[in-house]
């Protein structure tokens, strides 16, 4: 179906009523696991908004998965081939400027990059719908260093993870294989997330 057509240019609005749940009677975030729903409490003392953003629930039902061969662009027109990536893990998160969640968990992933960098190639692709002023004002008000302001237009990673849920994040190995994803909002500053990271890119 053509991403222009009017079911799917109201997308972003029938995501943004079920709170980034693109499943409109399911539950806004998928219940979290008790480790996640720790690290959101934690979190939650520094941002009240946390402790509801941050749950996320891990799936590893798609393990093995191949990353899938996709190119974007930054607002400036450079491109990158995710093809071209293999060889390091890759952590891919999808995030949308009107979701709530995707905005608060992204100091915390700023933070995973910084901290793997070398190690963790992490892409931050945005889902917005022709919204790159947005996305690049955003990234200037962060002041993010590490991460990159790329754009899917065509929503082509949604259609293709398909979760019904923003952010979903995506972990890859070295050799574009799928490790685990989480579904809904997650402190990747969290000691969860060290050990979940650990285990594929190393100490």
């Amino acid at each position: 179906m053509s991403l222009r057509s009017p079911a799917l240019m109201l997308l972003p609005f029938a995501m943004l009523a079920g709170g980034c749940d693109r499943q409109g009677a399911a539950p806004a975030q998928p219940p979290a696991s008790a480790a996640a729903s720790e690290s959101g409490a934690a979190a939650a003392n520094a941002d009240p908004a946390a402790g509801e953003a941050f749950t996320g629930k891990l799936d590893t039902s798609a393990k093995g998965a191949a990353m899938p061969d996709l190119t974007f662009a930054d607002p400036a027109g450079q491109k990158l081939r995710l093809a071209d990536l293999k060889g390091k893990p890759v952590l891919i998160n999808l995030w949308a400027t009107w979701c709530g969640p995707c905005v608060i968990e992204m100091p915390t992933i700023e933070a995973l990059a910084a901290k793997y960098d070398g190690k963790l190639t992490v892409l931050a692709v945005s889902q917005d719908l022709g919204q790159k002023d947005k996305i690049s004002a955003l990234f200037a008000q962060k002041k993010f260093v590490r991460l990159h302001p790329w754009l899917d237009p065509d929503n082509a990673l949604s259609s293709h993870y398909n979760t019904g849920v923003l952010p979903t994040t995506v972990l890859y190995d070295k050799d574009g294989k799928e490790v685990w994803r989480m579904v809904g909002g997650h402190d990747w500053s969290s000691a969860q997330t060290d050990e979940l990271v650990k285990a594929v890119v190393g100490g």
